[in-house]
């Protein structure tokens, strides 16, 4: 087995051999290791990357590759950092000044090693924080210096990682809206290959900031060496994958550079957002399972917390409503048996009411037509009905035609002297000026002192930066792209200081916010606004490599053709909610949909927080299977959705995965539409759990029907 050990290039750089005066860096967690070692030249090398190795193999690894290539010196290719003095020298030299360990807990440990250029007072630190039960490693760097004026930095990497194989092979996710996370698989060759974005406010539109390197050959479910990583940034990212002349693979991650030259003064630290990693020597089912516990744990704001049921009128009624209408939903909601109803878009504006999406936004006050008794009125109403409130906000984003745009032209994104060129007929707000930080904070917070039984919040972002300047950053408009993050996030940490614990839904048109800077402040994301439960399973089957189920909100809308079970089914491998009117329902299907809600609560403790498998692909066939079990592994639920449009198609057999071999469990299909039983001719037997993982399950007795679906609950006998 190749393991990830990097030798350097002679003609480049310092082999050294380990020994008393140069102990290695050890970067561990419970089955990777990261090794780090001092050159002669006193270069901080990687000298290992992969599987645990005993401690006494340690000794025997030698050499490596530069843990961070500068620009300016002898290094040919891509910097993961480029610095520019103020006496114009455009080089850096990094060695290796001191190391310190620091240990948080049992499970989270911290090395922070320091590195400074031996010509100038510039210290560049490299932290990498260790999540030792999750096998996750977080890194990310602090820049700062002392030298008389500022400094230039034009490149300014979290991570470089260093690899050698045979071959490798990158999984991206691509996609638009209402068509995200387009799985691809491609061989690196020699040379660059990028993934970016430079949309600023709705980083993800095309591109999602995740991605899996597989070394020698594809990584399977179950089989490979690869890496999986995300950077934890709501902003502009780069990940950049160069294979040299020597087969040498280099991922260098972090904030996209792009017309973001960073002028850092004496003194002040710049520091970079988190790449987050795991290793998996047992293919990409393994990393993910690594990253959502992870996330649960660290990644995600109660990530470990209950989630509430929701009911949502965008589907069911767009802007068109007022308060009767919407109090009628409340009892619709109620009879759902869900937690929650959450009032959409248009409830906003008087001088421009929001009756459609070119007016309003900015103007956060009911709509007295509309709401003449105001939010707290429905608030109280839900609560009679013993449902919970909750409301849209796009606070970042402002309408031309709206008393903000006329009373703030200043506090608005826009080029001096070119058109103003808009998404969704909206502007972004300049978040950069403290003033514009102050509005978006009072806004959510005047809410919900008015309105106290406010319950949740759905936080949108409907459009991405183009034509942009900021008057508040007058001169340092390269700073624009950083800034903007780095407000968003000072907004955030004002209503997390006084409202730790609202469930906020991350939104962003769809998905054009999915990432971990965002969601230690969210507990949850919007994945598309596509609701086809066909399309669906792939969407939150992409997403579902790098985040846990209980961050996916997933609806059972009015949108496709397939059944309302199909649909229903579909929601409940994530956040289930509902989007539509309930009163068009047959009574079958209201008693279908009230048993649902309570059927997935009952279940989803396994789907939340168990670990979950991916056993068919929909990327490989003409179905998508996968099931969550519960850590004990007393329970689990099992998910297969037939994708067939002809009834000619036959499966085969599929082998469940991560049961006990040694228990016993009862298999039964549940969610079952009134009026109806299991065509599964094994339903309610008991099985071990050995046979279901080695011999498995035919869930598609007979033919498989086009678009239909099952799913099945285990529990230990």
């Amino acid at each position: 087995m190749i393991k990830f050990i990097c030798i350097t290039l002679a003609a480049m750089f310092t082999l050294q051999a380990f020994g008393q005066k140069n102990n290695p860096v050890l970067i561990e967690t419970k089955h990777t290791s990261l090794v780090l070692t001092i050159g002669d030249n006193k270069r901080v090398l990687q000298s290992y990357f992969g599987d645990r190795l005993p401690a006494s193999s340690y000794s025997q690894l030698k050499g490596g590759r530069e843990v961070l290539l500068t620009a300016g010196m002898e290094n040919q290719f891509e910097p993961a950092i480029r610095m520019v003095h103020n006496d114009g020298n455009p080089s850096l030299e990094l060695v290796y000044a001191s190391h310190s360990v620091n240990r948080k807990d049992s499970n989270v440990t911290t090395t922070s090693i320091t590195l400074q250029d031996p010509q100038y007072p510039v210290k560049v630190t490299l932290h990498y924080t260790t999540y030792y039960n999750e096998d996750v490693i977080s890194s990310w760097t602090e820049i700062n210096h002392n030298e008389k004026k500022a400094v230039v930095v034009s490149n300014y990497a979290s991570s470089m990682l260093h690899f050698n194989a045979d071959d490798y092979y990158l999984t991206q996710f691509h996609g638009d809206w209402a068509r995200e996370v387009n799985m691809v698989e491609e061989k690196l060759t020699n040379g660059i290959k990028v993934v970016e974005s430079k949309l600023g406010s709705r980083t993800n539109f095309y591109q999602t900031q995740t991605f899996f390197v597989s070394l020698n050959k594809p990584s399977t479910e179950t089989e490979g060496q690869l890496i999986a990583g995300t950077l934890a940034w709501t902003g502009n990212f780069k990940y950049t994958f160069e294979v040299d002349q020597r087969n040498g693979l280099r991922v260098i991650s972090g904030i996209n550079p792009f017309a973001s030259e960073y002028n850092l003064l004496p003194g002040e630290t710049f520091t970079t957002p988190a790449f987050i990693y795991t290793y998996s020597g047992k293919g990409k089912g393994q990393a993910s399972r690594n990253l959502h516990r992870w996330a649960r744990n660290y990644g995600v704001l109660n990530g470990n917390g209950n989630r509430m049921t929701l009911l949502n009128n965008w589907e069911a009624t767009h802007m068109n409503f007022d308060e009767s209408k919407l109090v009628t939903l409340f009892d619709e909601a109620k009879k759902l048996g869900v937690d929650l109803f959450l009032l959409d878009d248009g409830w906003f504006g008087n001088k421009y009411p929001r009756n459609d999406d070119k007016a309003g936004l900015g103007d956060w006050q009911e709509d007295k037509k509309k709401l003449p008794n105001g939010i707290g009125y429905l608030v109280k109403q839900a609560e009679q009905r013993g449902v919970k409130f909750g409301i849209w906000l796009e606070p970042e984003m402002v309408n031309p035609k709206s008393e903000l745009y006329e009373k703030h032209p200043d506090w608005i994104l826009k080029l001096p002297n070119r058109p103003e060129n808009y998404g969704r007929n909206q502007l972004v707000l300049d978040l950069t000026n403290p003033k514009v930080q102050d509005f978006v904070f009072n806004t959510v917070d005047e809410l919900l002192v008015k309105s106290p039984g406010l319950a949740f919040i759905k936080w949108d972002c409907n459009r991405s930066m183009t034509n942009a300047y900021s008057p508040y950053l007058k001169d340092k408009q390269s700073h624009l792209y950083i800034e903007y993050t780095r407000s968003f996030y000072k907004v955030l940490d004002r209503i997390r200081a006084k409202y730790p614990t609202l469930p906020i839904m991350l939104c962003s048109g769809g998905g054009g916010r999915t990432d971990y800077g965002a969601l230690k402040y969210f507990t949850e994301f919007w994945p598309s606004d596509n609701t086809d439960a066909f399309e669906r399973v792939f969407i939150q089957w992409g997403y579902s490599y790098f985040f846990p189920a209980n961050t996916l909100t997933a609806h059972i809308t009015s949108m496709g053709k397939q059944s309302l079970k199909f649909r229903t089914d579909v929601a409940m491998m994530g956040k289930l909610g509902y989007d539509i009117r309930t009163n068009n329902f047959t009574p079958q299907e209201l008693q279908f949909s009230n048993t649902a809600v309570q059927t997935y609560k009952g279940i989803s403790p396994v789907i939340w927080f168990g670990e979950q498998y991916r056993l068919v692909s929909p990327y490989e066939g003409n179905r998508a299977v996968l099931m969550y079990v519960a850590e004990d592994k007393k329970r689990a639920v099992l998910f297969n959705y037939h994708l067939n449009s002809r009834r000619q198609d036959i499966f085969n057999r599929v082998m469940l995965q991560g049961l006990d071999a040694n228990k016993k469990y009862r298999l039964k299909e549940i969610n079952l539409f009134p009026d109806t039983k299991s065509t599964q001719p094994d339903n309610d037997k008991v099985f071990t759990g050995e046979y279901l993982m080695q011999v498995g399950l035919n869930l598609a007795p007979g033919r498989a029907l086009p678009l239909t679906s099952n799913v099945y609950e285990l529990t230990e006998e």
